[in-house]
């Protein structure tokens, strides 16, 4: 245990160096404003109120889900992996007495974190421009939805983030891997659109999941199913990752 806090303090340390951490929080924010400024240019110039405030989050939320969060969460996973290898930096990690099993948990973990985290300062952003601008429509059941709504993406997100741990133990260019995933994630995406009978097998088809959730009647067989399948690919994709990395000779 004393090892894996050792690592994760290490990894988490060498995350928040990271330049892409300053660039995620500003392209965020960049988001959050532009989207509120397109709410109120049509609000004011056409007289139409497109979105309320607790609605606004939940429409920022749709826009970053397939978008800016998967976008860094390759960048990050690369950066964790490949990146630390070219530059013989993994090297002097494991040198350190901590297991592999320790350091690529560590990373893991720093990488979900890392999701959370953007979702977090997101949702809050979107929910204060809501505030300020339309303070009228706030509600607490409304809030309650934004929460559960940016809570409930980070499975979907975190697991495809796993697809890209799993690709960077496999190939050992980072632009490889970055490619790579997002082609996958193009892919995965329009054969969820083409097979939509087969979509919750695409795990990029269930970065929206959470409108399951806050609909007015839920498909609890669906939700059930998609937990599974998602529990189910994430074990498989960390298992398999790990094996890899263990298995390197880096």
């Amino acid at each position: 245990m004393e090892g894996f806090k050792a690592a994760f303090i290490n990894e988490s340390v060498k995350l928040l160096k990271k330049k892409k951490m300053m660039a995620a929080a500003i392209l965020s924010i960049l988001a959050v404003l532009v989207g509120q400024i397109a709410v109120t240019t049509i609000k004011h110039g056409l007289g139409l109120r497109v979105v309320g405030s607790v609605e606004f989050p939940i429409v920022v939320l749709s826009f970053i889900t397939y978008t800016l969060l998967p976008l860094f969460a390759i960048f990050v996973a690369i950066d964790m992996f490949n990146g630390e290898s070219s530059s013989n930096t993994m090297k002097i990690t494991l040198l350190r007495p901590v297991s592999r099993f320790s350091v690529f948990s560590a990373k893991v973990l720093n990488l979900a974190l890392f999701i959370a985290g953007n979702l977090l300062f997101v949702m809050i952003l979107s929910l204060l421009a809501g505030f300020i601008f339309n303070p009228s429509s706030a509600s607490l059941p409304g809030i309650f939805k934004v929460v559960l709504s940016y809570g409930l993406t980070f499975f979907p997100v975190f697991v495809f983030a796993l697809i890209v741990v799993l690709l960077s133990n496999v190939i050992q260019g980072g632009l490889a891997v970055f490619f790579l995933s997002i082609l996958i994630f193009i892919v995965f995406n329009s054969l969820g659109i083409v097979f939509s009978s087969y979509s919750s097998f695409f795990i990029t088809s269930m970065l929206d999941w959470y409108t399951l959730w806050i609909s007015e009647t839920m498909n609890v067989f669906k939700i059930f199913r998609q937990i599974l399948i998602m529990s189910g690919c994430g074990m498989m994709l960390f298992t398999t990752g790990y094996y890899l990395f263990d298995s390197k000779d880096i």
